[in-house]
């Protein structure tokens, strides 16, 4: 944290925090217009629990679930439900950094596998069902909810 500059904790904010805000503001009066929607935040285990050297990331990803939380009080009058994923390692062009790093040590991978129970990383399918879930009707009950997608990583 103490090595961050202030352009990159901005830069940080702006794409995990302010990007969730602005396509709010912009979806949330159309779907008043048309009487309901559906909004589905992606957060991250890390906005959960925290992680070394995450500190900046895990705060913005922890704004995520705060926001979705007061946005679905806020507009359930309006029949509009907000709901947020909390996705762990998954095998996204993000994860593949840190995948393909420890898969070239045995040790740490090791390590890796050991902080996820179902013993895989995720796959991006495994996050589309719960997001699948959220926008149907099977969830019509739910609004201000996170749902932690993680192969059991805060489960531990």
């Amino acid at each position: 944290m103490a090595e961050c500059s202030e352009e990159d904790w901005d830069r940080i904010m702006d794409i995990n925090v302010k990007g969730v805000f602005l396509v709010s503001k912009a979806v949330i009066p159309e779907m008043m217009k048309q009487g309901g929607g559906v909004i589905i935040n992606t957060s991250s285990v890390l906005g959960q629990v925290a992680a070394k050297n995450r500190a900046i990331y895990s705060t913005s990803k922890s704004a995520i679930v705060g926001l979705t939380r007061g946005m679905a009080l806020d507009y359930a009058p309006y029949d509009i439900r907000v709901n947020c994923v909390l996705p762990g390692l998954v095998e996204t062009s993000m994860g593949q950094g840190m995948i393909q790093s420890a898969k070239q040590d045995p040790k740490q991978w090791e390590n890796l596998m050991r902080q996820y129970p179902i013993g895989r990383v995720g796959k991006p399918e495994d996050v589309a069902r719960v997001v699948l879930f959220l926008a149907s009707d099977e969830s019509a009950w739910m609004t201000g909810s996170h749902i932690t997608v993680d192969g059991g990583y805060v489960a531990q």
